[in-house]
């Protein structure tokens, strides 16, 4: 079942001279899914006016009730964002916070949202208070005694992510969120990998604020990603840009899907491309999406498996905490100082990429001079790449 791709990867636009195992860090959208955006996007441009006053809104309602229904929300608690950092963004902008308020956030999450939380701190005189969650980890209970040992009576807000990024791990999140609301204390979960990767279902697990990505797991078109915000939240979140909506008269419908429905003129193709994104792509398993999580995962932990045997190491987490993702650590000299570049992250990866054309992030983390090799599991990888990762790994570890 892994041996081989499940799907034709000539589906999706992938380079065939590259071994493409980065799915995790920007999607790759599939032929079809892209032939049905620009559909989206020619009915715009033939009547433009048509379009944006009369259909547009419809059109946008129709998408967000596929997404609740594929990540388990009422549509009206759904807005579109172009991706997760701009929902954490928009929370983090929104919210009442004091001065001697305290935000935390995990030494695991992303880097982009973490600076966005400190950004918020620093703004108004909160702080931000990091969560140090181990890796390698044992097991989930280390994460959540690290989340809550750092809250105190002064804690406001808690960011945390679903799935997290650099270390790819599924964290359990649920019993967090709700020892956290016993306290009356908001969770903003990072959902950026969960959509697509992992089952979901956002109002049974009760956080405030969830924001994904559907350019990811669920691989639709760039920009689409959405954030959930619990009804009696609503009245505090406004979008990054104001427009039109801060003063509209309507009283149709909420506040929230007035000022979200319309942030000027932009091109939302990618967010009605959603609805037909997660029907296609869950038509290429026959057992549907439960089919492509399965097999996404068995992929990564038989993977995961290789590289680890290939390396003479241990897992650096249980197999209960992997989903599409997995991180193995690395510590090598051969590594070299941290790149400070775009490019490449580190001296493996640009060797890999150079002399191998595989594609994979690996990148120093914590901090130098540990590294980390993070594999993506997709629809159009199969098993033998990652024996070659593996036996490249394994060469380059040779080297000290």
């Amino acid at each position: 079942m892994i041996e081989r791709p499940c799907v034709d990867p000539k589906l999706f636009p992938l380079d065939p001279e590259t071994v493409f195992l980065n799915h995790g860090s920007f999607g790759s959208c599939p032929l079809a899914v892209l032939d049905y955006q620009n559909e989206i996007r020619l009915r715009l441009e033939r009547q433009s006016v048509q379009f944006y006053q009369r259909d547009f809104e419809p059109l946008l309602d129709e998408a967000r009730a596929a997404v609740g229904e594929f990540v388990g929300a009422q549509a009206d608690d759904l807005v579109f964002v172009d991706n997760a950092t701009s929902g954490v963004n928009t929370v983090l902008r929104s919210i009442p916070i004091e001065p001697g308020d305290e935000l935390l956030v995990s030494n695991h999450e992303y880097n982009a949202c973490s600076n966005a939380l400190r950004y918020a701190a620093e703004k108004r005189g909160a702080k931000a208070i990091t969560v140090e969650i181990p890796f390698p980890i044992k097991s989930p209970d280390e994460v959540i005694e690290a989340a809550m040992s750092k809250v105190t009576d002064k804690t406001r807000l808690l960011l945390i992510d679903h799935v997290t990024s650099q270390t790819g791990l599924v964290l359990p999140i649920e019993p967090i969120i709700r020892a956290l609301a016993e306290r009356g204390i908001d969770t903003l979960v990072d959902g950026a990998h969960a959509p697509g990767m992992i089952p979901l279902n956002i109002e049974r697990l009760g956080a405030a604020y969830y924001t994904g990505n559907c350019h990811k797991w669920i691989s639709g078109p760039k920009t689409a990603a959405f954030l959930y915000v619990q009804p009696d939240k609503q009245h505090d979140i406004r979008p990054l840009t104001i427009s039109h909506g801060a003063n509209s008269p309507r009283t149709d419908r909420s506040r929230l899907q007035i000022e979200f429905g319309w942030m000027g003129t932009r091109d939302p193709s990618a967010a009605l491309s959603v609805p037909f994104t997660i029907d296609y792509i869950g038509g290429l398993h026959p057992e549907g999406w439960a089919g492509i999580r399965k097999r996404n995962r068995a992929l990564t932990l038989a993977a995961r498996t290789k590289i680890l045997d290939a390396l003479n190491q241990s897992e650096p987490a249980p197999e209960s905490m992997i989903g599409s993702l997995a991180s193995i650590p690395l510590e090598y000299p051969s590594l070299g100082e941290p790149y400070q570049s775009l490019q490449y992250q580190s001296k493996w990866q640009e060797t890999l990429v150079r002399e191998h054309n595989i594609e994979l992030p690996l990148f120093a983390w914590p901090e130098h001079p540990k590294h980390i090799a993070r594999i993506s599991c997709h629809l159009y990888n199969a098993l033998p790449q990652y024996e070659l990762l593996a036996e490249r790994l394994e060469e380059l570890s040779a080297q000290g």
